[in-house]
């Protein structure tokens, strides 16, 4: 994990289609290149935030850091490579908070308390255990979040993420960072397949956000390269996005 080469953003005039078609060459080579490895675990790579073979000894690298040990707050993708990660938050105490897949619900976030979870770590931080142990909470419910988790299918040196293409971890943190709930002071990580570092320039538009940390199982990169997006950026969005999430569609309304 070691080079010179830039994470730079695309100029402001490279046509927004043009980003995201170099953002799926990227996904479809990385898809390819962990599934020819064997190091894809089930359900597979293609299409999803790939789940991966070492998943739980990057998150062993993650939690030995740090920013985690000063974490009090975590908020974590829901994806099955970061589940190792979601275990671990709770088992040693902090407040865990998922988003709902899509954003699909009002109150967006579910909020896992270890002290009210009665069952394993690992049961609770799944997907249907944060639904059964967890409290759906709209986005000014979530107190400061001291460490954000992130899945991606690539990164490179800077911290420069590419997602699976839904555009939901930038939306999550948008609508975080609009009510104060993320900031400068929070952390932002990624745990991923050694194959998933990049030693190249990116695609990237401003309302990608970049890591802080990225946690393979051979180590710990610290990108050096902070950037956040300051909140929702209204005209990145299409109209078809807005209606398909109500909270967006409620902060439109407050907006007008």
């Amino acid at each position: 994990m070691n080079g010179d080469s830039q994470g730079r953003r695309p100029h402001g005039h490279v046509p927004a289609l043009e980003v995201e078609r170099a953002k799926q060459a990227v996904r479809e080579r990385v898809w390819r290149l962990l599934e020819e490895r064997g190091v894809a675990r089930f359900p597979g790579a293609w299409g999803r935030i790939p789940n991966f073979v070492g998943a739980e000894e990057a998150a062993r690298k993650l939690v030995a850091t740090e920013e985690w040990r000063r974490a009090r707050v975590v908020k974590a993708n829901p994806d099955r490579p970061q589940l190792p990660v979601r275990a671990r938050a709770l088992a040693e105490g902090k407040l865990l908070f998922m988003a709902v897949p899509k954003l699909v619900s009002p109150t967006p976030f579910v909020c896992l308390d270890p002290a009210r979870v009665n069952c394993s770590p690992q049961q609770a931080g799944s997907i249907r255990g944060a639904f059964r142990w967890g409290r759906a909470v709209a986005p000014e419910e979530v107190p400061h979040v001291d460490l954000v988790v992130c899945g991606s299918v690539a990164v490179n040196l800077q911290g420069v993420r590419v997602g699976k293409g839904g555009g939901y971890s930038d939306l999550e943190f948008g609508l975080l960072a609009e009510f104060g709930r993320v900031d400068e002071d929070t952390v932002i990580a990624t745990t991923v397949h050694p194959l998933q570092v990049l030693d190249e320039e990116l695609p990237e538009t401003d309302h990608d956000f970049r890591v802080d940390l990225v946690a393979t199982p051979e180590g710990v990169l610290r990108t050096g390269s902070r950037r956040r997006p300051p909140g929702i950026l209204r005209h990145h969005l299409t109209p078809e996005k807005v209606a398909s999430i109500p909270v967006l569609r409620a902060f439109w309304d407050r907006e007008v």
